[in-house]
């Protein structure tokens, strides 16, 4: 072990291979052992574990029993170095869980800063994690998931592997999230589906009136004016031009994913109205979905969400 300053409690483990930042706090019972690297002031606290590889930044602060750097759950998983690297300044409470990566994979999951992770959340292998999010309790994130800056997730919500959360968006508590989730979107309900924009954090992140209406703007081309996805991205790709908030949902739109939330909906029960955004690989399908729709459902709500596996 090699230590610079700090407290380390007697009944602590600490293997030889592990390297200690200066003011490192570890109280009763953690054990930290194989090639980890501790940022100054970090704090773990009773009956923590950490294995290596992993990386912690500075300022993290381990609530009791977090276990963190475990070899993941993949049944794939044979042993293999992969890693697991931690930012900075992030609270991570009681019982969560980070596993490391997958060869499969990324070869590690990688968490930012600044972030706030409840009571039982569960980061799987290679999760990518962005800045500055919330995660309540029991949140659950699957393998292989990319989660932006700025997003909140409620208690008790899951995500599926390979899924993606842009930033600023907020998921419901319960959420069941089978397809992405665009930057800004609010998303709730089993499966999720879109509900407006997150308004109130981008309020309160500072973001201007004008940008979020460019942003809600956007969101109507999104889901609200029968667009296809084609359709929908050239419209917003023009509002991007005078509104730079906008470009992360461009960017968003246009990477490969699972498929974005969608919704079929009728508007005032007099008219049916289609709105569906199928991943890219099935977007040959909507014209039928429509015409098949149309001559099934005259009025009244409907909701559709696909689920691709």
């Amino acid at each position: 072990m090699t230590q610079a300053t700090g407290i380390i409690d007697p009944s602590a483990k600490i293997g030889p291979d592990v390297k200690l930042g200066k003011n490192v706090t570890i109280r009763e019972n953690v054990i930290i052992e194989g090639d980890v690297t501790v940022g100054d002031d970090c704090i773990f606290e009773p009956f923590c574990v950490v294995r290596g590889p992993t990386t912690i930044g500075k300022g993290n602060h381990f609530y009791q029993f977090c276990s963190i750097g475990e070899g993941c759950q993949d049944l794939k998983y044979a042993g293999e170095p992969t890693t697991l690297t931690i930012g900075d300044y992030n609270v991570i409470r009681e019982h969560c869980s980070m596993h490391r990566g997958t060869v499969q994979g990324r070869g590690t999951t990688t968490v930012g800063s600044h972030n706030l992770f409840m009571i039982n959340t569960h980061v799987a292998h290679d999760c990518l994690i962005g800045d500055h999010c919330i995660f309540s309790n029991n949140a659950t994130l699957a393998g292989h998931v990319t989660i932006d800056d700025y997003v909140v997730f409620g208690g008790l919500a899951a995500i599926h592997q390979f899924g993606r959360v842009g930033c600023h968006a907020m998921v419901g508590g319960m959420a069941a999230l089978n397809m992405d989730v665009p930057p800004y979107v609010m998303a709730a309900g089993h499966y999720a589906k879109p509900f407006g924009i997150n308004k109130v954090g981008l309020q309160r992140r500072g973001f201007s009136k004008e940008a979020i209406s460019a942003i809600f703007q956007a969101y109507m081309f999104l889901y609200k004016k029968s667009l296809t996805l084609e359709e929908a991205l050239v419209e917003i790709e023009k509002l991007a031009k005078d509104h730079s908030e906008v470009q992360p949902l461009v960017d968003f739109l246009k990477q490969d994913g699972r498929g974005i939330i969608a919704e079929i909906r009728s508007v005032n029960h007099k008219f049916f109205e289609f709105s569906s955004k199928l991943p890219r690989n099935y977007q040959y399908l909507e014209p039928k979905l429509k015409t098949m729709l149309k001559e099934k459902i005259t009025r009244g709500k409907v909701e559709l969400h696909p689920c691709f596996c």
